[in-house]
């Protein structure tokens, strides 16, 4: 009988070499907490488009962009802030998922920008004399009075996780930390920004404001691209 020769040498350490592919694409949803909080609360409107794009494993381009409403009674006067936001940034996943997930745990960065208006809806005045108004302060005036032309940009830092709960179907919760950069009163300081949409209330002697929101959102995937794993060492 004849016998054949091997043309290649055996390795006995063979290694994983597999190779599988990441999707890469569009996600896009809402913040569910702020139409939630418009049905609870009559003096809160609001809504907020969110949207990530996948540039590589772990970094996606980031944005959310909002609207909302907001009417607060303060001791002496009471107030509506109405506006816009946009927020732009980055989102690093820290997680590493098994094969085929595509769930994140991420910190990431905006840059926020608002433009909005406030209205003066009534106020009364301060006195320490309450003889004529023994149980409230006396009337200062019920007409609306509006100052626009209000702005603000600030930074963000913030920490977030997405869960993919069905295909391409994600739940997603975020806190966040502002920096006002800039909160500009449009040329009339007769009425100071108190609230701002998108950053929430500012707080006389610090620049700083928490925030945060809990998305729904469905990924899009528009190609896919190769990944290498590392390969496996095996014991010499």
């Amino acid at each position: 009988m004849f016998g054949f020769a091997q043309s290649k040498p055996i390795d006995t350490q063979p290694k994983d070499t597999v190779e599988y592919k990441q999707a890469y694409g569009l996600r896009a949803g809402i913040d569910l907490s702020r139409p939630l909080i418009s049905t609870l609360d009559e003096n809160y409107t609001g809504f907020e488009i969110v949207a990530d794009y996948r540039l590589t494993e772990k970094l996606y381009l980031a944005a959310e962009l909002g609207t909302e409403d907001k009417t607060k009674q303060e001791d002496l006067y009471n107030f509506t802030t109405t506006g816009s936001y946009l927020k732009l940034g980055f989102d690093n996943n820290t997680y590493e998922n098994w094969y085929g997930e595509q769930n994140l745990l991420y910190y990431g960065g905006r840059l926020a920008f608002s433009s909005f208006s406030q209205t003066l809806n009534n106020y009364q005045y301060f006195s320490s004399n309450r003889y004529w108004n023994p149980d409230d302060f006396a009337e200062g005036s019920n007409i609306a009075e509006e100052f626009s032309g209000r702005s603000a940009v600030w930074v963000e830092a913030l920490f977030g996780t997405k869960v993919e709960l069905f295909a391409n179907i994600f739940l997603g919760a975020s806190v966040r930390l502002g920096i006002l950069v800039s909160n500009s009163d449009g040329g009339d300081d007769r009425f100071p920004n108190l609230w701002i949409p998108g950053f929430n209330k500012v707080t006389d002697g610090t620049r700083f404001g928490v925030g945060y929101n809990y998305s729904i959102s469905y990924f899009l995937p528009l190609y896919k691209k190769k990944k290498q794993p590392k390969e496996l060492e095996t014991e010499q």
